[in-house]
């Protein structure tokens, strides 16, 4: 028989995380750097006392709001390249169900996360208890079967000796490259605190390497034969490059066989982006560069990419007749999308297959010519443009659609702030600013579209964007989680005054952690996004702008509501400054440069001054009937774009 040592469900879940590691290409880790936190009645006594009592090498942290730290345990798993994580416990009821936005965040993301929400009684005996939901048609179901939808794994653990299983196979999802997400392991209140009499070997070290995934010899075969028959290739890069520490050899093979290559989102920021082969973002969100390539293009090569509708642009973008797709994916679920040929394998090790089949093929070289430099140079110029692109009160702002009236809104704007500062221009002077060991992050509104479009990316994996989700709330609270991964780096949050409002949770908690971060908080009274988006669609700012009610209409139509989102920071001890021109924002980011706390820089930016779009389109519903002819029109010209997409 083997020796057991007796422990409570939450005492062997504590030790068992305290002896899994992470090995990726001989480099070994603790899987689990700690745990987020925030008790309550249903995980205190359980989960909580088994931490007081013997934590081991987990660090707790005490988080302010569930999501929030729920964010900044994603913001440290997608910084550290998904080698390791933390795990975030809450009560049950209220606190659990705040994290399931959080879960389904870090899913749409393939970021691991584990999630350990407290549960109702198993026993069911003092049902029902605070904060329990009661179903009288299925009285096995809590708040907590909430995070199947949007969890990888998900296990209820009713039983202390469950917990064997449930934890070998959180372990397997939270390891996978290819299925990698969100893990629930629900642990009801009662069996918390129960004992059990677990075996020995179930605490022994367990190293969990993450291999690299080898394509077959067909597949190979395969992808060669198809590059050898095109011209025009254009390769994708997505996050599979990321988390394959594949750019090196991405880029390698870009330039030896003349392929440019586009950015998704997850992609972005491993290649600076003055190479000359990178064309910067792709699709509804992307630059000058890659939308005038990808039109062309006779093959794309996705290399770890999930191929979303922004990439794609509702599948529109790739108008080649003769277009092929080539995907290389660690996921066959996402190697199989668009119908396209399939090489199913971590993206290091399929590009160095390729590329060595190539030589033995005898060589590939694309036939592009002068195209890739002059779409460049056309893109970098358009850059500058827009970086210095002013407002004096006078001067017509080209970024804004002709149908708004943005003079009117200017001057309002204005007449409360002073602020005469566009979103690009302040993007500008930031890009300009950052040169060195900083990370900029981003999730939600205008900006990160602004930032696949224009920011320049100087250094390595300095670019750190959610956009699989596009949460809300995400930035500030990630912020936290990358300065924890990174400590020695500058970690700049670019958020939005709605995304701000919506969730800023973890800035005090970095003020309590001593992890400085940096907020650039763009006030634009609105969210601004979909304000763009209504209006670019035929509607008007309905519902999208920050006004008062008007009292004479009972409508949201009266003057615009100003915050001082400074003063607000400052009350939880961040160091703040308030901007309303260029030279302010060029003082204030040098000052916060200096400081050792967080700080926060409360910018107002003309509302509607976002970037626009590359000669990319976006599939949205549109209203098929309306007594709004712009609507109308719309209609008519968005069923002409989807006879243009792909079908699937």
């Amino acid at each position: 028989m083997a020796k057991t040592i007796r422990l409570t469900t939450a005492q062997a879940l504590v030790k068992f995380l305290n002896n899994q590691y992470i090995e990726f290409d001989g480099k070994k880790n603790k899987m689990f750097k700690g745990i987020f936190t925030i008790f309550g009645h249903g995980n205190v006594i359980g989960l909580g006392q088994a931490l007081e009592e013997d934590p081991g090498e987990l660090i707790v942290h005490q988080g302010r709001n569930e999501q929030g730290m729920a964010h900044a345990a994603m913001g440290f798993a997608k910084q550290k390249l998904r080698k390791q994580i933390y795990a975030c416990t809450s009560s049950v009821g209220p606190g659990a169900a705040n994290m399931v936005t959080a879960a389904a965040t870090a899913t749409a993301n393939c970021i691991p996360v584990l999630f350990l929400p407290g549960d109702v009684y198993a026993t069911r005996q003092p049902d029902p208890v605070l904060q329990q939901i009661e179903q009288p048609t299925n009285l096995s179901i809590s708040t907590n079967d909430a995070f199947k939808a949007v969890s990888k794994y998900w296990d209820r653990i009713t039983r202390p000796e469950q917990l064997m299983t449930a934890m070998i196979n959180a372990m397997r999802v939270l390891t996978d490259p290819a299925d990698t997400g969100a893990v629930t392991i629900a642990l009801p209140q009662d069996v918390e605190g129960e004992a059990y009499g677990y075996p020995e070997y179930f605490f022994a070290k367990k190293v969990h390497r993450i291999d690299r995934r080898p394509p077959t010899t067909d597949m190979i075969n395969d992808a060669v034969k198809l590059i050898k028959a095109k011209k025009k290739p254009l390769l994708i890069c997505g996050g599979g490059v990321k988390y394959s520490e594949a750019w090196d050899t991405f880029r390698n093979f870009a330039h030896k066989y003349n392929i440019p290559f586009g950015e998704t989102q997850a992609g972005r920021g491993l290649i600076v982006w003055n190479d000359k082969m990178n064309l910067g973002g792709i699709g509804e969100t992307g630059g000058l560069a890659a939308n005038i390539i990808a039109k062309k293009a006779d093959l794309v090569i996705g290399v770890g990419t999930r191929y979303t509708d922004f990439t794609t642009s509702s599948k529109w973008l790739f108008q080649n007749p003769q277009v092929k797709f080539l995907n290389i994916n660690v996921s066959e679920f996402h190697a199989y999308k668009l119908d396209g040929m399939r090489v199913v394998a971590d993206a290091k090790a399929a590009l160095e297959a390729i590329d060595s089949a190539l030589d033995k093929a005898g060589g590939y070289k694309s036939a592009y010519v002068n195209e890739i430099r002059e779409a460049k140079e056309k893109y970098d110029t358009e850059v500058d443009r827009v970086y210095h692109v002013k407002y004096t009160g006078k001067d017509f702002v080209p970024e804004v659609n002709d149908a708004l009236d943005h003079e009117k809104v200017f001057e309002e704007f204005h007449n409360i702030t002073n602020s005469y500062m566009t979103q690009t221009n302040a993007l500008g002077i930031l890009n300009e600013f950052l040169d060195d060991k900083y990370v900029v992050i981003g999730s939600s509104g205008s900006l990160p579209g602004d930032l696949q479009r224009v920011w320049r990316v100087k250094e390595k994996n300095s670019y750190h964007v959610e956009y699989g989700f596009s949460c809300m709330g995400y930035e500030v609270n990630a912020a936290l989680g990358v300065k924890m991964a990174e400590p020695d780096k500058e970690v700049y949050a670019f958020v939005g005054d709605g995304s701000y409002m919506m969730l800023h949770s973890e800035l005090p908690t970095s003020i309590q952690e001593h992890k400085k971060i940096n907020i650039i908080l763009f006030d634009n009274m609105a969210f601004g996004c979909i304000n763009n988006l209504e209006i670019g669609h035929g509607m008007g700012s309905f519902g999208t702008e920050f006004r008062f009610r008007n009292e004479k209409t009972n409508k949201l139509d009266g003057g615009l509501v100003p915050v001082d989102f400074a003063m607000n920071a400052a009350s939880y001890g961040c160091r703040t400054y308030k901007v309303t021109t260029a030279e302010e924002l060029r003082h204030a980011l040098a000052d916060a440069k200096k400081q050792s706390v967080s700080t926060l820089i409360d910018v107002k930016v003309l509302p509607k001054t976002m970037v626009h779009g590359y000669g990319d389109w976006w599939r949205v519903g549109v209203a098929a009937v309306s007594k709004n002819p712009r609507i109308n029109k719309v209609y008519e010209e968005t069923y002409k774009k989807i006879k243009q997409a792909r079908e699937y």
